[in-house]
């Protein structure tokens, strides 16, 4: 049988089946070795990296760094066989070739594994094409490559020093405090009539910092405010939209449903009402069009209150072209003294040892340097980041300020440019593309920081270490970016996480120039759809373009970011999903979306995958074939059952919506024991779930909504199972269950706890978590005081009563207790009409909020002793106000607050009804109540 097969094969066809049969055989040691290979490449171009930055002659410069993209291009189609190869493996499991020892059996070997075949023959193709672009580059460009990655330079590769975590808020900038003066007393005082006031300064002077701090000290003084970050370019009804969901915000209410869909004159009118009879203030931060006033004057009405408009600018025009309203005030903003300077330099540069004088020996070099840096903050502060890592003596910084000189000099850049390109160039490389990630979205965009971790991950700039998550460790990266001074923390969590952040607008220009050198990202919205030449990684879509597909077609894209307002058909997602296999990141977040096509599938490679406040009604069954999915966010604005087909993702960690109905999947989903967050779960009514939940060892954070008494012994048992637990959310449904857990003291991982139903009494579990950070309560009808129960929690920072929570007559805070709180909520408590705090007690505390206590006539007296108050919000009957307010009889006892805020419109026109139901989606939202 064997000859006749031979003899049909032919003497050239047998050949070409051996070699075949020979690469499938050898393909796994190939893979290994090529993998290697690819991680020696990317040192390679690391390298010739570093002789591009070295150059000094700019057309050289210039071919290094065309050459260089080649090399790029080449180690992308290399990650991409790879990856393909990953794939192909798990579709097909690995047969030994030696098994088909006869010529039929071979053929038929060879066609059940053709797709591993032809990987086979691309990464020899991607082999040859890497050595031949390497030989290339060492031959056109042989001087100072050497094997250690040396460029001959140590001006542009200084050594690199081991750094301790450190950032300095933007609040603790230096400099500011007449401008902060002259500012407030503008704001505050004189005329009543609207005012508008302009900031005006080149970028780096510090205007966002300068106008928040102004603005953070004054807004008590006014009604209500809000903080608009105005993006380049705008829409006039996208800057409404986002002004009218700041005011809802700031008051706690929910803005119009249909706030998406208006209209600009609604929109206007819907601002209108919202400021009407109010004194205001609204700060419009880094606004470039100069028509900028004319946009959002109808709105912003003027009832003579004292309301002020407070307007950031680099151009002098727009400020001019705000001289249209009747009253406005300019301030032009500076650089800083050479005093000022060396004072933010060495704050910077010495971190904690700083005393507020230079050290000596310092100082004549330190003011060389803040020259250099032409007595811009932004610059001052790059560079002392630099110098807390490098330099730990007045000798080496003598060296550095020589070598800046250097690098200046050989630049044709505008020396704060280059400097602040220094900072990236200083960067180790596994921290380039974190930073280069923040080029893919728009100017002044804040990034959640969950977000951003999450695209890390997916894209693999994150690596594993031992006893640490992958989220731990990006933690880590991202604090290392801040404490340079390269990203900015807009906004932090109680517990004094980064929660939000985003770069300077020079960074922002800085990073979009090294995206555009390395391929990194490509930015398509309406004035701009063409693509550059080569692969091009990445990109970010804010436009709908029906044709935008096309002009992408033949690219390697391993992410996608849609930033659009305009509404995507599904036409356009389903060929968008068509053309981009080897995605590794797909987010929609906030897009239009209200179609997802079947052909989602085909996305084998995704890791994350979002819809996150999109329109979709249901995902399609194919997505059980996304079997290298880790993130799949699905909180849309509408609501729906998952597909039982999620049950198939075997490597998701983070199963998200709001909430996710799993009835048809209850009895598989203990299957998916890869998962470490899932939120809101809602729970069946047989409780399978419940079980299934116990399988599932590695979660960290579980949210579960529609909880029954009957479920408690069940739940105990499979909470009890997770070691991992960090934070708990549990809903009763519709509140009026008991939640009868019973968690063991084993559990000091827990940091986060949310219980949303009836307790017959505090659970005694409760005290035993030592390392609970968050505590709320909503609907509990506690009848005993719970607060000496749980004062010596060490590490409680926040602590929340909500509606009908707790029905005793009075709260007592003892001296001595609740020593580390910061944030303390009391709501919704009906029968309360006493609040005691002991001089000694809640002694860290920064926000209080008293809402909807009846029963409650005054402010307590005791507040008094709460030095370290920050923040006070009413939400209380007029006549209590009245007694607190600037005039009343008990205003003394919260006058050393620095804000005090005040909601006039009485919340008890809502009934009971609509407080509970309010309070249950608030609790399941997806934001955490406590942030």
């Amino acid at each position: 049988m064997a000859e006749t097969a031979l003899s049909l094969a032919g003497k050239h066809v047998l050949p070409k089946l051996l070699e075949a049969v020979h690469k499938l055989r050898d393909l796994p040691k190939e893979v290994t070795e090529v993998t290697d290979e690819l991680e020696s490449f990317q040192d390679f171009i690391n390298n010739a990296d570093k002789v591009s930055e070295a150059e000094e002659d700019k057309e050289k410069r210039d071919r290094i760094r065309k050459r260089l993209m080649r090399l790029r291009e080449a180690a992308f189609r290399m990650e991409d066989v790879l990856d393909d190869y990953k794939i192909c493996l798990e579709k097909q499991p690995e047969d030994d070739p030696r098994c088909a020892a006869l010529l039929c059996e071979a053929v038929e070997f060879i066609k059940t594994h053709i797709l591993r075949l032809q990987i086979a023959y691309q990464i020899q193709d991607a082999k040859s094409h890497v050595r031949e672009e390497k030989d290339g580059f060492e031959k056109l460009f042989p001087e100072g490559h050497g094997s250690d990655g040396s460029s001959g330079n140590e001006t542009s590769t200084w050594h690199k020093l081991r750094m301790d975590p450190l950032f300095i808020k933007e609040e603790e900038v230096i400099g500011f405090e007449d401008p902060i003066r002259t500012l407030k007393y503008w704001l505050t005082e004189g005329r009543k009539e609207r005012t508008v006031i302009s900031v005006v300064g080149m970028a780096g002077l510090g205007k966002t910092t300068l106008s928040k701090q102004v603005f953070d000290r004054v807004r008590a003084d006014f009604e209500c405010h809000a903080l608009i970050t105005v993006s380049r370019p705008y829409t006039v009804e996208g800057l409404l939209r986002d002004l009218t969901n700041k005011l809802c915000k700031e008051r706690m209410e929910d803005p119009p449903p249909d706030v998406s869909t208006m209209d600009r004159r609604s929109l206007i009118e819907e601002v209108s009402n919202r400021l009407r009879n109010k004194r205001y203030v609204i700060l419009f931060d880094d606004v470039w069009n100069k028509t900028f006033w004319d946009d959002i004057e109808s709105a912003v009405i003027d009832d003579k209150k004292g309301s002020r408009i407070l307007i950031t600018t680099r151009d002098v025009k727009v400020a001019d072209f705000c001289k249209k309203s009747l009253f406005f005030e300019v301030y032009k903003l500076g650089t800083l003294s050479k005093e000022k300077s060396l004072e933010l330099l060495c704050k910077k540069a010495f971190g904690y040892g700083f005393d507020g004088s230079c050290p000596k020996g310092y100082e004549e070099v330190g003011l060389d340097i803040v020259k250099k840096c032409e007595c811009l903050p932004l610059a001052i502060v790059a560079i002392g980041g630099l110098l807390y890592r490098k330099c730990k003596s007045p000798h080496e910084w003598g060296l550095f300020s020589q070598n800046l000189r250097l690098e200046l000099e050989n630049s044709e850049l505008h020396s704060v440019t280059k400097i602040l390109s220094l900072s990236y160039d200083d960067l180790p490389y596994n921290l380039r593309p974190c930073l280069l990630y923040f080029g893919m979205y728009p100017e002044d965009y804040e990034v959640k920081c969950g977000r951003l971790i999450s695209h890390w991950i997916a894209e693999g700039f994150v690596k594993h270490e031992s006893g640490r998550t992958l989220e731990e460790v990006a933690q880590d990266h991202l604090i290392e970016l801040i404490s340079r001074s390269l990203v900015q923390v807009s906004s932090f969590s109680i517990d004094d996480k980064v929660r939000g952040c985003r770069v300077h607008d020079s960074i922002h220009e800085m990073l979009r120039g090294k995206i555009k050198d390395t391929g990194f990202c490509q930015y398509i919205d309406e004035h701009n759809q063409l693509v550059s030449s080569g692969v091009i990684r990445r990109l970010t879509i804010a436009t709908s373009s029906y044709d935008l597909s096309g002009t992408i077609e033949t690219s390697h894209v391993r992410s996608i970011l849609i930033l659009t307002e305009k509404n995507l058909s599904e036409h356009f997602a389903g060929r968008l999903l068509a053309k981009y296999m080897p995605l590794k990141v797909l987010d929609f977040e906030s897009a239009p979306l209200y179609h997802v096509p079947e052909n989602l599938g085909n996305l084998f490679h995704l890791k994350y995958l979002s819809f996150r406040r999109t329109w979709i009604s249901s995902l399609p069954k194919s997505i059980g074939k996304l079997q290298n999915l880790e993130t799949l966010d699905a909180r849309s604005k509408t609501l729906f059952d998952m597909p039982n087909e999620i049950t198939k993702l075997r490597k998701l960690r983070h199963l998200l919506g709001t909430p996710i109905s799993c009835i048809a999947v209850d009895d598989s989903l203990g299957g998916m024991t890869s998962l470490e967050k899932i939120h809101v779960l809602k729970i069946d009514p047989d409780g399978v779930l419940i079980r299934e939940l116990g399988k599932l060892k590695q979660l960290r954070d579980l949210r579960l909504t529609h909880f029954m008494p009957e479920h408690g012994n069940t739940l105990s048992s499979s909470i009890n199972e997770m070691q991992h637990l960090e934070k708990l959310h549990v809903y009763v449904k519709d509140g009026n269950g008991v939640i009868n857990l019973d968690i063991t003291s084993s559990h000091l991982t827990l940091k986060k706890l949310h219980l949303l139903g009836i307790l017959k009494e505090l659970p005694n579990w409760i005290p035993r978590l030592g390392n609970l950070v968050k505590l709320s309560f909503g609907e509990s009808k506690l009848t005993n005081d719970p607060l000496k129960s749980l004062e010596n929690l060490s590490n409680l920072v926040f602590l929340s009563f909500d509606s009908y929570s707790y029905e005793g007559e009075t709260l007592y805070f003892q001296k001595g207790g609740f020593q580390k709180l910061k944030e303390l909520r009391l709501k919704g408590l009906f029968k309360l009409h006493s609040i005691f705090i002991d001089e000694g007690a809640l002694q860290s505390l920064k926000k209080l909020l008293i809402r909807t206590i009846p029963q409650l006539k005054t402010v307590p007296s005791d507040i008094q002793y709460l030095e370290n108050l920050e923040v006070l919000d009413f939400y209380m009957p007029t006549e209590f106000q009245q007694r607190v307010g600037p005039s009343g009889e008990d205003h003394w006892i919260i006058k050393h607050i620095p804000h005090v805020n005040f909601i006039t419109k009485s919340p008890y026109v809502l009934s009971f009804e609509k407080i509970s139901r309010l309070f249950r989606r608030t609790r399941q939202n997806d934001v955490d109540p406590t942030d």
